[in-house]
């Protein structure tokens, strides 16, 4: 392409977040190194927490930003066509009426699938040997053996079956486990043994020795887990959050672990985050707080770029892109 029809690119990315998640100049560099001849086609520009980006957006073609702006954004960026947002989850986004409707928005579906499935594989192996209530005592000073059984044979039921409901499908068939998925279909999905759709989800919990959340949160799983769902659980079971901490009633689940009415849990994601240190859950017995990191690999941001370029192949031809945003569905 000559100069003056490059795709501008524009990468935004805040410093409140981790740096694992930062878009800087020296990851750019070492992507654009690695897929040169598609970063010829690109003129790149890279914000910090909005400090170029009204300037950026006047030419902007393409923009990765987890947080686009969303007040007059067509007016802002009359030539924008695509965002890529440096995540898989966009419920921060949502509703999307802010978004052009020539705008399409990608994810970073995809990429959580092996840090996913080793985290599972953790978290299931934890909650079989009573981990969480292990730690409990470690805590207490009380020295309290527990015993159990091997996992073989044993029952997951896998709450949402995407990226992450599939990679704990999978840890889960590692270790002789049956999996039960609950999807919003309902359709035979592998490595699932049994399907079920969301509108029976309240016969699968009875059958759970272990129960994995990694549905998208949505208007409709938002309280999914409600009090009453978490009670047809039976105490033997434990219980693991990967997906979004407002698909769970957490006070009820923090009750029934208090109370032996669940042996265990393991939680990865919080309403606010960080937790903040006066958050009971710190404090609550039979249960694991993981910071936010069961699915997130330190070479994140390579693989997003390098997913990325691939996408961009798609769009240079004409193609139609992958890990498109459903407007409607969320995810």
């Amino acid at each position: 392409m000559p100069k003056t029809q490059k795709l501008h690119l524009h990468l935004e990315s805040s410093r409140k977040r981790a740096p694992l998640f930062h878009l800087t100049e020296e990851k750019w560099a070492a992507a654009a190194k690695r897929h040169r001849a598609l970063a010829k086609n690109l003129h790149v520009t890279i914000g910090w927490d909005g400090d170029i980006i009204d300037d950026a957006l006047k030419t902007t073609d393409v923009m990765i930003n987890s947080n686009p702006p969303r007040e007059n954004l067509r007016g802002r960026a009359p030539k924008l066509k695509w965002i890529q947002t440096t995540g898989a989850g966009v419920d921060g986004l949502m509703p999307m009426e802010w978004l052009p409707d020539d705008v399409t928005l990608t994810n970073n579906s995809g990429a959580h699938g092996d840090k996913a499935e080793d985290s599972c594989t953790m978290g299931l192996l934890m909650l079989n040997a009573r981990m969480p209530e292990v730690l409990t005592n470690q805590r207490e000073r009380r020295w309290a053996p527990i015993f159990s059984t091997p996992i073989e044979g044993k029952t997951a039921v896998v709450i949402g079956f995407g990226d992450l409901g599939q990679a704990a499908g999978r840890a889960a068939k590692k270790l002789g486990v049956n999996v039960i998925a609950v999807t919003r279909s309902g359709k035979p999905t592998k490595p699932a043994d049994f399907v079920y759709p969301v509108t029976r989800i309240d016969r699968a919990l009875p059958k759970a020795d272990f129960v994995i959340v990694t549905t998208p949160l949505t208007a409709q799983t938002r309280g999914l887990m409600n009090r009453e769902r978490l009670a047809l659980l039976e105490p033997h079971a434990g219980f693991m959050n990967i997906g979004r901490s407002p698909i769970v009633d957490y006070a009820a689940l923090t009750q029934m672990l208090a109370k032996g009415e669940l042996s265990g849990a393991v939680l990865d994601v919080f309403d606010q985050e960080p937790l903040p240190a006066d958050s009971p859950l710190w404090t609550t017995p039979n249960l694991v707080v993981m910071p936010h990191i069961s699915c997130d690999d330190p070479r994140y941001i390579d693989q997003l770029f390098d997913t990325w370029f691939a996408n961009l192949e798609r769009y240079l031809a004409g193609r139609k892109l992958k890990n498109i945003v459903d407007r409607k569905l969320g995810y």
